[in-house]
Formats: C-alpha cells, structure tokens, sequence
C-alpha cells in the first residue's frame, strides 16, 4: 500500500510539472507573438510559433483587402492554424483585426496595418543617450559581514542573478537604485518579498536584508544599475508623427549583456572628440561628449533588439537631404549605396558603401544584409565601421533601405546592416 501511495503522488507529480512547463511554454509562445504588425504594401511577415495556436481576422470596421494570409483574402477565409509558418501579406493600405486563440478562448489581440508608402528625413547625427531604467537592475552580488561577522549573502540565498531587475520591493515600485536602498532601510530587519522580472520570466523571491557591519546599512548583496550612456547615430525621422529611430540594435548593460527596459530616457547631440581607428580584432570607436544640460533632441520610449525609438522635440534635419522613401525589403540589392554619419563637428557627411550580401527574411532580425565600406575617405578615418556609427542609415536608388548595426571583428571594413522594415515596425507600435 505504502508503495502504491508513493508512486500515485509520483505520477501526480509528475503531471503537475507537465502542466507547468506547458503552462510556461504557452506564456513565452504568446509573447512571441506581436500584438501589432505592420507592413508596407507588397511585403510579408511570417508568424512562425510552433504552438497550435488559432488565428481568426475578426469582423468589423477594417479593410477586408488591406491583407492576405497564407494567400487568402479576409473575405474568402478567416481562420488559420499557426502550428505552421504563416504568411501575412500586405496588398493595399488599410488595416484588419486578428485574435489570437487557444482552444477558442481569446488570448491576444493582434492589428495588421500596412502602409501605402512612407516617407522618412534621413539622419546621420552623432546622438547621445542617457536611458533611465525600468527598476533596477542587477549587474552582480557581494557578500556582506554582518554584525557577528560573518560572510553573507542575502541576494544568492534568495536566487538572485545578475541580470535580474527588481521592479518592487514590498509591493512598492522601484524608482532607482537610490530608492531601493531607501526602502530596504525603512524596512530593516525581517524578510522583504521582490517582484523581479527575469528575461520573459515575472518571480516572486524572498529575501532577508542583513545590517552591513562596516557602516551600519541594510543591504540586499546586489550591484544594482538603473542608468546608462552612451554614443550612436539617429538613423531616419518621421516628420508626420514625430518619432525618431536610432541605432538599429538594442542598449544593452555592459556587464551583464542584458537589454535594457526603458523609464524615461532622452537623446541629445553629441559632439565627436575622437576617432578610434578600427584594426583587424580591434573594433574602433567614435568617442563623443555630452551632458545633462545639453539641448534634448528627443524623448525615449523603447530600447528593442531592432534599434532605440522616441519622440522628437523639434524638426530634424541632416542638411544633405530632405524626405525619402523607405525601401521594401525586396527592393535592397546587392551594389553601391551610401551612408551617412558624423566624424567631427563638421556634421553629417555621406560615405560610399556597397552592399555585398543580402538575407532573404520574413521575420524580423537584425543582420539582414552586409555591407562594405570602399569611401577612402571614410576609411582613411575610421578604418571601415566603428562602435558609435551603428544606427547610420544606408541609402540605396534614392531610398533609405536600412542602418548599420555590427561591425565585423576580423575585418572593419564590413559589418552587418538591418533592414528599415524591421525597424518601422517596432516604430510604428508605440
């Protein structure tokens, strides 16, 4: 009997961790999946989720035209399977709503918008960026000698790990890193609960704050950081709506890899003091000034692995050129190009350049083309592309097709560039 029991509660033990992981795959799944897409006229984007997810246009207020799905039109079909790649296709300016749904029960909605044409300034500017972060995030953990003396550390007994962002502390949100030390020694003594967000991961932990023996604060065990600054290029702005779009990569910290979520932040120019020529297994770099009262370009909204996006304050201009078009992904071609960037206080330049490679993508990510830099001008400077050019936007037949965003550690005069799709869509869906 006593054996029967032990392996009943197995089983049901093991059927409880099933459901969980399930439960937890289901959530990551819906993540992947955008609550909006947004597609200019005669491109595609495919939903590739691998979960047995339903995907159904709804009826309304909408452009029955505006898409196709697996070569559908709304009217002819209005309900698909994403347990296989599915191709969304936009055929006319307008917009649709689509729900997703698991055993018929909504989980998300999703709109589809696609644009006719659009029309973008090209930017070329040295930008500075000061990004205030969401909580605070942890970049490593330290022991503590408490009043007995002994080593101890709250943070690994609690599971903390780099990488972490606490975002409460009690149930209270956390301003700062400032703040958080505010709130541990209101508190003291006793166990204090943490709201941590780790990767698409929401926990709830448990910590005890130990009294630092040294000068007599409580303390968790954690480095934390909630800012950080950095140089790069704006690459386009939208004159219509007012945002802007740099960089074409995310911020990450620059101890633990991590992208950072964004509070508030804004971009401000930037003045170059230096060239860092690059060499061969030696990235360079363009090393530029800024401050806190320097006049502010644009406010930041949203730090993606597609490049940094915002709200500008004022009218931008380059002074080479006005508004453009933007580039459908199938119109980027292997040949000569430009790009346009800032060396010196000169201000913007444009640069000859070709694109060597181009990636066939129907989703989006960063390296979508290769690029090569042949302007000896540009690299009798630099030595091809440096840290600091990233976001440079690349002009090809009279359109901006997409930016620098990597540069190639064995070679520099070739790095990867994103195409301008990609980074209209995480524009476009704030």
């Amino acid at each position: 009997m006593q054996t029967h029991s032990r392996f009943k509660y197995g089983v049901i033990g093991v059927f409880l961790l099933v459901l969980a992981l399930a439960a937890a795959g289901l959530m990551i799944a819906i993540s992947d999946v955008p609550s909006e897409i947004f597609l200019m006229d005669g491109n595609s984007q495919t939903l590739q989720v691998g979960f047995p997810f339903e995907l159904e246009l709804e009826e309304g207020e909408q452009s029955v035209s505006a898409v196709t799905v697996q070569g559908d039109s709304l009217k002819d079909k209005k309900s698909y399977s994403l347990s296989e790649p599915l191709v969304i296709s936009g055929q006319e300016e307008g917009k649709c709503n689509a729900s997703l749904k698991v055993f018929g029960v909504k989980v998300k909605d999703i709109q589809i918008t696609v644009l006719e044409e659009v029309m973008l300034v090209p930017g070329g500017q040295s930008i500075g960026v000061m990004l205030h972060t969401k909580g605070a995030l942890v970049v490593g953990s330290m022991n503590i000698t408490s009043k007995t003396g002994e080593p101890v550390n709250p943070a690994k007994v609690a599971g903390l790990q780099a990488g972490d962002i606490i975002e409460k502390y009690n149930g209270e949100e956390i301003k700062d890193a400032a703040h958080l030390s505010e709130l541990i020694n209101q508190d003291e003594e006793g166990a204090a609960r943490l709201s941590v967000r780790r990767g698409d991961q929401n926990l709830e932990l448990t910590i005890y704050p130990v009294q630092d023996a040294e000068d007599g604060l409580w303390k968790l065990g954690v480095w934390v950081r909630d800012s950080t600054l950095g140089v790069g290029t704006l690459t386009f702005y939208d004159s219509a709506s007012g945002k802007f779009a740099g960089l074409g990569h995310a911020i990450t910290d620059v101890d633990t890899g991590k992208l950072l979520t964004v509070k508030d932040g804004e971009i401000v120019k930037s003045d170059i003091l230096e060239v860092v020529k690059g060499e061969e297994g030696e990235p360079g770099e363009l090393r530029g000034s800024f401050g806190q009262n320097d006049e502010v370009i644009g406010t930041i909204s949203k730090n993606t692995e597609y490049g940094l996006y915002g709200n500008t304050q004022k009218q931008m201009q380059n002074g080479i050129y006005g508004a453009l078009p933007a580039a459908k992904r199938d119109e980027v071609k292997v040949g000569e190009a430009t790009l346009l960037c800032t060396l010196d206080d000169s201000g913007v330049k444009e640069y000859s350049c070709k694109i060597v490679k181009v990636n066939s993508q129907d989703s989006p990510e960063q390296k979508s083309f290769v690029v090569q830099i042949d302007d000896e001008r540009l690299l009798e400077t630099t030595g091809g592309i440096v840290q600091g050019m990233s976001g440079s936007p690349i002009i090809q037949n009279g359109k901006i097709v997409g930016a620098v965003t990597h540069v190639f550690i064995n070679d520099p005069t070739q790095g990867y560039g994103i195409y301008l799709d990609w980074m209209l869509s995480e524009m476009y869906s704030f």
